[in-house]
Protein backbone atom coordinates (compact mmCIF):
# COMPACT_ATOMS: atom_id res chain seq x y z
CA UNK A 1 0.00 0.00 0.00
CA UNK A 2 2.85 2.46 0.99
CA UNK A 3 4.30 1.63 -2.60
CA UNK A 4 1.00 2.15 -4.61
CA UNK A 5 0.74 5.36 -2.69
CA UNK A 6 4.24 6.79 -3.15
CA UNK A 7 3.95 6.00 -7.21
CA UNK A 8 0.62 7.64 -7.21
CA UNK A 9 1.68 11.15 -5.57
CA UNK A 10 4.91 10.81 -7.46
CA UNK A 11 2.75 10.23 -10.93
CA UNK A 12 0.71 13.63 -10.17
CA UNK A 13 3.67 15.46 -9.00
CA UNK A 14 4.93 14.81 -12.32
CA UNK A 15 1.93 15.64 -13.83
CA UNK A 16 1.47 18.35 -12.12
CA UNK A 17 5.08 19.73 -13.01
CA UNK A 18 4.02 19.50 -16.72
CA UNK A 19 0.77 20.99 -16.77
CA UNK A 20 2.42 23.98 -14.71
CA UNK A 21 4.85 24.31 -17.33
CA UNK A 22 2.52 24.24 -20.29
CA UNK A 23 -0.04 26.57 -19.05
CA UNK A 24 3.04 29.34 -19.06
CA UNK A 25 4.18 28.19 -22.08
CA UNK A 26 1.30 26.94 -24.43
CA UNK A 27 0.90 29.61 -26.55
CA UNK A 28 -2.61 30.94 -27.70
CA UNK A 29 -3.87 32.39 -30.97
CA UNK A 30 -3.95 36.28 -30.83
CA UNK A 31 -7.18 38.23 -32.42
CA UNK A 32 -4.79 41.45 -32.77
CA UNK A 33 -1.82 39.20 -34.43
CA UNK A 34 -1.85 40.36 -38.47
CA UNK A 35 0.18 38.48 -41.08
CA UNK A 36 3.46 40.17 -42.14
CA UNK A 37 2.57 38.66 -45.99
CA UNK A 38 -0.34 37.43 -47.35
CA UNK A 39 0.62 33.87 -49.03
CA UNK A 40 -2.38 32.09 -51.03
CA UNK A 41 -4.23 29.75 -49.04
CA UNK A 42 -6.39 26.68 -49.23
CA UNK A 43 -8.49 26.03 -46.36
CA UNK A 44 -9.81 21.83 -47.08
CA UNK A 45 -12.77 20.34 -45.87
CA UNK A 46 -14.10 16.75 -45.93
CA UNK A 47 -17.69 16.38 -45.09
CA UNK A 48 -19.48 12.96 -44.78
CA UNK A 49 -23.05 13.49 -44.15
CA UNK A 50 -21.99 16.95 -41.95
CA UNK A 51 -25.77 18.31 -42.79
CA UNK A 52 -26.53 19.77 -39.50
CA UNK A 53 -23.40 21.84 -39.38
CA UNK A 54 -22.32 22.57 -43.16
CA UNK A 55 -24.43 25.49 -43.46
CA UNK A 56 -22.26 27.40 -40.29
CA UNK A 57 -19.37 26.09 -41.53
CA UNK A 58 -18.83 27.25 -45.08
CA UNK A 59 -20.81 30.47 -43.42
CA UNK A 60 -17.66 31.06 -41.10
CA UNK A 61 -15.50 30.32 -43.85
CA UNK A 62 -16.40 32.55 -46.63
CA UNK A 63 -16.63 35.64 -43.94
CA UNK A 64 -12.83 35.22 -42.97
CA UNK A 65 -11.02 38.54 -43.25
CA UNK A 66 -7.77 37.05 -44.83
CA UNK A 67 -7.66 38.64 -48.72
CA UNK A 68 -6.03 35.95 -50.76
CA UNK A 69 -7.83 31.85 -49.77
CA UNK A 70 -9.95 29.60 -51.36
CA UNK A 71 -12.12 26.92 -49.63
CA UNK A 72 -12.38 23.76 -51.08
CA UNK A 73 -15.27 21.25 -49.32
CA UNK A 74 -15.69 17.49 -50.41
CA UNK A 75 -19.12 16.02 -50.12
CA UNK A 76 -17.83 12.39 -49.34
CA UNK A 77 -20.71 10.33 -50.78
CA UNK A 78 -23.05 12.13 -48.26
CA UNK A 79 -26.79 10.85 -48.34
CA UNK A 80 -27.74 13.74 -46.64
CA UNK A 81 -27.61 16.82 -48.96
CA UNK A 82 -24.22 18.02 -47.69
CA UNK A 83 -22.82 18.80 -50.64
CA UNK A 84 -26.11 20.50 -51.73
CA UNK A 85 -26.43 22.40 -48.80
CA UNK A 86 -22.54 23.85 -48.92
CA UNK A 87 -23.10 25.02 -52.57
CA UNK A 88 -26.13 26.82 -52.22
CA UNK A 89 -24.64 28.55 -48.93
CA UNK A 90 -21.63 29.77 -51.02
CA UNK A 91 -24.25 31.65 -53.49
CA UNK A 92 -21.59 31.53 -56.79
CA UNK A 93 -19.29 32.31 -53.87
CA UNK A 94 -15.72 32.27 -56.36
CA UNK A 95 -14.13 31.35 -53.12
CA UNK A 96 -15.75 27.88 -52.60
CA UNK A 97 -15.24 25.00 -54.51
CA UNK A 98 -17.00 22.05 -53.72
CA UNK A 99 -16.33 18.41 -55.38
CA UNK A 100 -17.71 15.73 -54.79
CA UNK A 101 -15.65 12.31 -53.38
CA UNK A 102 -14.26 9.31 -55.29
CA UNK A 103 -13.78 5.42 -54.46
CA UNK A 104 -11.49 4.68 -52.20
CA UNK A 105 -8.30 2.57 -53.16
CA UNK A 106 -7.62 -0.32 -50.92
CA UNK A 107 -5.01 0.74 -48.46
CA UNK A 108 -6.73 3.75 -47.93
CA UNK A 109 -8.72 4.90 -44.28
CA UNK A 110 -11.68 7.32 -45.60
CA UNK A 111 -10.83 10.24 -44.23
CA UNK A 112 -6.81 10.10 -45.71
CA UNK A 113 -8.31 9.83 -48.99
CA UNK A 114 -10.59 12.55 -48.07
CA UNK A 115 -7.59 14.62 -47.47
CA UNK A 116 -5.20 13.60 -49.89
CA UNK A 117 -7.67 14.45 -53.08
CA UNK A 118 -8.69 17.82 -51.21
CA UNK A 119 -4.92 18.59 -51.47
CA UNK A 120 -4.43 17.29 -55.03
CA UNK A 121 -7.21 20.01 -55.23
CA UNK A 122 -5.54 22.88 -53.53
CA UNK A 123 -3.43 25.79 -55.44
CA UNK A 124 -2.66 27.34 -51.82
CA UNK A 125 0.81 27.99 -50.79
CA UNK A 126 -0.73 26.84 -47.27
CA UNK A 127 -2.63 24.24 -46.98
CA UNK A 128 -5.26 23.38 -43.96
CA UNK A 129 -6.62 20.77 -43.29
CA UNK A 130 -9.85 21.36 -40.90
CA UNK A 131 -13.29 19.40 -40.17
CA UNK A 132 -16.64 20.34 -41.25
CA UNK A 133 -17.92 21.18 -37.43
CA UNK A 134 -15.12 23.13 -36.84
CA UNK A 135 -15.82 26.87 -36.70
CA UNK A 136 -13.54 30.05 -36.93
CA UNK A 137 -14.43 33.46 -36.15
CA UNK A 138 -13.78 36.17 -38.66
CA UNK A 139 -10.13 36.78 -37.74
CA UNK A 140 -9.19 33.64 -37.01
CA UNK A 141 -7.10 32.66 -40.42
CA UNK A 142 -5.37 35.73 -40.59
CA UNK A 143 -4.09 35.03 -36.82
CA UNK A 144 -3.50 31.41 -37.88
CA UNK A 145 -1.08 32.50 -40.78
CA UNK A 146 0.58 35.86 -38.58
CA UNK A 147 1.63 32.71 -35.64
CA UNK A 148 3.22 30.58 -38.65
CA UNK A 149 5.42 33.51 -39.84
CA UNK A 150 5.86 34.97 -36.50
CA UNK A 151 7.41 31.45 -35.26
CA UNK A 152 8.54 29.95 -39.03
CA UNK A 153 7.40 26.92 -38.78
CA UNK A 154 6.34 24.38 -41.15
CA UNK A 155 3.57 22.65 -39.65
CA UNK A 156 0.57 24.77 -37.17
CA UNK A 157 -2.04 22.73 -35.35
CA UNK A 158 -4.13 24.44 -33.53
CA UNK A 159 -6.35 22.78 -29.93
CA UNK A 160 -10.05 23.85 -30.95
CA UNK A 161 -11.78 25.09 -27.82
CA UNK A 162 -14.11 22.49 -27.54
CA UNK A 163 -18.27 23.28 -27.70
CA UNK A 164 -19.92 21.02 -24.96
CA UNK A 165 -23.33 20.63 -23.71
CA UNK A 166 -24.53 17.18 -22.90
CA UNK A 167 -23.65 15.43 -19.52
CA UNK A 168 -21.17 12.96 -22.19
CA UNK A 169 -19.58 15.82 -23.68
CA UNK A 170 -18.52 17.95 -20.50
CA UNK A 171 -17.05 14.49 -19.08
CA UNK A 172 -15.36 12.94 -21.62
CA UNK A 173 -14.47 15.94 -24.45
CA UNK A 174 -11.96 17.74 -21.82
CA UNK A 175 -9.95 14.55 -20.99
CA UNK A 176 -8.31 15.28 -24.39
CA UNK A 177 -6.95 18.63 -22.82
CA UNK A 178 -6.06 17.17 -19.48
CA UNK A 179 -4.10 14.49 -20.90
CA UNK A 180 -2.16 17.36 -23.86
CA UNK A 181 -1.54 20.06 -20.88
CA UNK A 182 -0.34 17.43 -18.35
CA UNK A 183 1.32 14.54 -20.32
CA UNK A 184 2.91 16.29 -23.33
CA UNK A 185 5.50 19.17 -22.64
CA UNK A 186 4.79 21.76 -25.24
CA UNK A 187 8.36 22.92 -25.17
CA UNK A 188 9.32 19.16 -26.17
CA UNK A 189 7.05 19.43 -29.18
CA UNK A 190 8.48 22.46 -30.30
CA UNK A 191 12.33 21.71 -29.82
CA UNK A 192 12.68 18.58 -29.46
CA UNK A 193 13.72 16.72 -32.65
CA UNK A 194 12.74 13.82 -31.51
CA UNK A 195 9.41 12.49 -33.25
CA UNK A 196 7.65 10.92 -29.80
CA UNK A 197 7.17 14.16 -29.03
CA UNK A 198 5.37 15.35 -32.27
CA UNK A 199 1.54 16.17 -31.80
CA UNK A 200 -1.13 17.41 -33.92
CA UNK A 201 -5.48 17.67 -34.15
CA UNK A 202 -6.89 16.61 -36.94
CA UNK A 203 -9.58 19.11 -36.64
CA UNK A 204 -7.44 21.94 -37.63
CA UNK A 205 -3.62 21.34 -39.45
CA UNK A 206 -1.96 24.20 -41.71
CA UNK A 207 1.06 22.93 -43.85
CA UNK A 208 3.61 24.79 -45.95
CA UNK A 209 2.87 23.05 -49.18
CA UNK A 210 6.40 22.21 -49.71
CA UNK A 211 6.88 20.31 -46.45
CA UNK A 212 3.63 18.43 -46.53
CA UNK A 213 4.49 17.31 -50.01
CA UNK A 214 8.21 16.70 -49.00
CA UNK A 215 6.79 14.09 -46.25
CA UNK A 216 4.49 12.23 -48.94
CA UNK A 217 1.39 13.92 -47.36
CA UNK A 218 -1.18 11.49 -46.69
CA UNK A 219 0.19 9.05 -48.73
CA UNK A 220 2.14 8.42 -45.14
CA UNK A 221 -1.24 7.76 -43.19
CA UNK A 222 -3.29 5.84 -45.94
CA UNK A 223 -4.35 3.30 -43.58
CA UNK A 224 -3.55 4.89 -40.07
CA UNK A 225 -6.59 6.52 -38.01
CA UNK A 226 -4.21 8.38 -35.93
CA UNK A 227 -3.66 10.81 -39.48
CA UNK A 228 -2.88 13.59 -37.80
CA UNK A 229 0.17 13.12 -35.12
CA UNK A 230 1.75 10.41 -37.66
CA UNK A 231 1.82 13.05 -40.25
CA UNK A 232 3.52 15.55 -37.31
CA UNK A 233 5.93 12.82 -36.33
CA UNK A 234 7.12 12.37 -40.29
CA UNK A 235 7.96 16.14 -40.72
CA UNK A 236 9.87 15.59 -37.17
CA UNK A 237 11.75 12.91 -38.45
CA UNK A 238 12.54 15.34 -41.51
CA UNK A 239 13.34 18.06 -39.59
CA UNK A 240 10.59 20.02 -40.16
CA UNK A 241 9.35 22.22 -37.62
CA UNK A 242 6.04 21.86 -36.12
CA UNK A 243 4.01 23.75 -32.97
CA UNK A 244 0.80 23.77 -31.29
CA UNK A 245 -1.32 26.63 -30.03
CA UNK A 246 -4.46 26.96 -28.53
CA UNK A 247 -8.04 27.97 -30.01
CA UNK A 248 -8.30 30.65 -27.53
CA UNK A 249 -11.79 30.76 -28.72
CA UNK A 250 -11.48 31.61 -32.05
CA UNK A 251 -10.77 28.26 -33.49
CA UNK A 252 -14.08 26.12 -31.85
CA UNK A 253 -15.60 22.79 -31.98
CA UNK A 254 -17.97 20.37 -31.14
CA UNK A 255 -17.00 17.26 -31.82
CA UNK A 256 -20.16 15.25 -30.73
CA UNK A 257 -23.49 15.70 -29.11
CA UNK A 258 -24.57 12.58 -27.45
CA UNK A 259 -23.44 9.62 -25.53
CA UNK A 260 -23.41 7.56 -28.44
CA UNK A 261 -21.19 9.94 -30.54
CA UNK A 262 -19.09 10.39 -27.70
CA UNK A 263 -18.50 6.61 -26.62
CA UNK A 264 -17.88 5.60 -30.53
CA UNK A 265 -15.89 9.02 -31.62
CA UNK A 266 -13.39 8.33 -28.75
CA UNK A 267 -13.41 4.58 -29.18
CA UNK A 268 -12.12 4.64 -32.38
CA UNK A 269 -9.05 6.69 -31.99
CA UNK A 270 -8.21 5.83 -27.96
CA UNK A 271 -6.14 2.39 -29.01
CA UNK A 272 -4.63 4.08 -32.17
CA UNK A 273 -3.01 6.97 -29.36
CA UNK A 274 -1.40 4.12 -27.73
CA UNK A 275 0.49 2.84 -30.75
CA UNK A 276 -2.72 -0.25 -31.33
CA UNK A 277 -1.26 -1.46 -28.12
CA UNK A 278 -3.35 -3.33 -26.39
CA UNK A 279 -1.41 -4.13 -23.27
CA UNK A 280 -0.43 0.08 -23.63
CA UNK A 281 -4.28 0.58 -23.51
CA UNK A 282 -5.06 -1.14 -19.99
CA UNK A 283 -2.11 0.12 -18.76
CA UNK A 284 -3.13 3.37 -19.16
CA UNK A 285 -6.62 2.71 -17.74
CA UNK A 286 -4.68 1.17 -14.70
CA UNK A 287 -2.60 4.04 -14.27
CA UNK A 288 -5.68 6.57 -14.42
CA UNK A 289 -7.91 4.55 -11.96
CA UNK A 290 -4.93 4.50 -9.19
CA UNK A 291 -4.58 8.47 -9.95
CA UNK A 292 -7.98 9.65 -9.61
CA UNK A 293 -10.15 7.02 -7.86
CA UNK A 294 -6.83 4.93 -5.40
CA UNK A 295 -7.27 8.46 -3.35
CA UNK A 296 -10.59 7.84 -2.56
CA UNK A 297 -9.56 4.48 -1.42
CA UNK A 298 -7.20 5.72 0.73
CA UNK A 299 -9.72 7.87 2.86
CA UNK A 300 -11.11 4.68 4.74
CA UNK A 301 -7.36 3.29 5.60
CA UNK A 302 -5.49 4.66 9.02
CA UNK A 303 -2.71 6.19 8.45
CA UNK A 304 -3.20 7.50 4.90
CA UNK A 305 -6.76 9.57 5.19
CA UNK A 306 -5.04 13.31 5.03
CA UNK A 307 -2.29 11.96 2.18
CA UNK A 308 -5.57 10.38 -0.02
CA UNK A 309 -7.23 13.71 0.59
CA UNK A 310 -4.38 15.53 -0.37
CA UNK A 311 -3.84 13.59 -3.54
CA UNK A 312 -7.94 13.67 -4.12
CA UNK A 313 -7.54 17.42 -3.99
CA UNK A 314 -4.29 17.58 -6.35
CA UNK A 315 -5.84 14.66 -8.83
CA UNK A 316 -8.95 17.01 -9.04
CA UNK A 317 -7.13 20.63 -8.85
CA UNK A 318 -5.12 19.41 -12.20
CA UNK A 319 -8.75 18.54 -13.93
CA UNK A 320 -9.86 21.99 -12.78
CA UNK A 321 -6.65 23.53 -14.06
CA UNK A 322 -6.97 22.19 -17.20
CA UNK A 323 -10.40 22.96 -17.89
CA UNK A 324 -9.82 26.39 -16.87
CA UNK A 325 -6.96 26.74 -19.22
CA UNK A 326 -9.17 25.52 -22.30
CA UNK A 327 -12.59 27.78 -21.30
CA UNK A 328 -14.24 24.80 -19.79
CA UNK A 329 -16.19 24.13 -16.60
CA UNK A 330 -14.33 24.45 -13.82
CA UNK A 331 -16.34 22.38 -11.31
CA UNK A 332 -17.27 19.74 -13.75
CA UNK A 333 -13.59 18.63 -12.63
CA UNK A 334 -15.16 17.34 -9.31
CA UNK A 335 -16.43 14.26 -11.82
CA UNK A 336 -13.50 13.57 -12.60
CA UNK A 337 -13.51 9.86 -10.76
CA UNK A 338 -16.77 8.98 -13.48
CA UNK A 339 -14.69 9.83 -16.61
CA UNK A 340 -12.44 7.83 -15.71
CA UNK A 341 -14.79 4.68 -15.21
CA UNK A 342 -16.98 6.22 -18.27
CA UNK A 343 -13.27 6.01 -19.95
CA UNK A 344 -12.57 2.32 -19.19
CA UNK A 345 -16.04 1.21 -20.55
CA UNK A 346 -14.74 3.32 -23.58
CA UNK A 347 -11.59 1.47 -23.86
CA UNK A 348 -13.02 -1.97 -23.53
CA UNK A 349 -15.41 -0.78 -26.55
CA UNK A 350 -11.92 0.26 -28.51
CA UNK A 351 -10.50 -3.13 -27.61
CA UNK A 352 -13.33 -5.39 -28.61
CA UNK A 353 -13.53 -3.70 -31.97
CA UNK A 354 -9.81 -4.15 -32.93
CA UNK A 355 -10.55 -7.81 -32.55
CA UNK A 356 -13.27 -8.06 -34.46
CA UNK A 357 -12.19 -5.90 -37.58
CA UNK A 358 -11.32 -2.60 -36.45
CA UNK A 359 -12.86 1.03 -35.17
CA UNK A 360 -16.18 1.73 -36.34
CA UNK A 361 -17.76 5.07 -36.81
CA UNK A 362 -21.11 6.25 -38.31
CA UNK A 363 -21.75 2.92 -38.88
CA UNK A 364 -19.19 1.69 -40.71
CA UNK A 365 -15.37 0.23 -40.01
CA UNK A 366 -12.55 2.64 -40.89
CA UNK A 367 -10.10 0.19 -42.02
CA UNK A 368 -12.37 -1.68 -44.38
CA UNK A 369 -10.66 -2.00 -48.05
CA UNK A 370 -14.13 -0.96 -49.61
CA UNK A 371 -15.68 1.44 -51.64
CA UNK A 372 -17.10 3.77 -49.19
CA UNK A 373 -17.30 6.89 -47.64
CA UNK A 374 -14.99 8.85 -45.30
CA UNK A 375 -14.50 7.34 -41.87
Amino acid sequence: MLFVSLFVTFALLIIAFTMLLNVFTFPRLRQDEIPQTTPSVSILIPARNEASVITQTVQRHLAQDYPSYEVIVMDDKSDDGTGVIARETGLDNPKLTVIEGTAIPDGWAGKSWACHNLAQQASGDILIFTDADVLWEKTALSNLIAQMQRTDVDMLTVWSTQITKTWAERLLVPQIALVILGYLPTIMVHHSPFAAFAAANGQCMAWRREAYEAIGGHTVVANNVLDDVTLAKAAKEDSYRIRMVDGNALICARMYSDWAGVRDGLAKNVLAGYGNSVIGLVAGGVLHWLLFLFPFVMLFMDGYRLWGFLLITLALGLRALSAAFTKQRVFDALLQPLSVILMTRIAWRSIYWHYTGGPRWKGRILRRQANEGTG
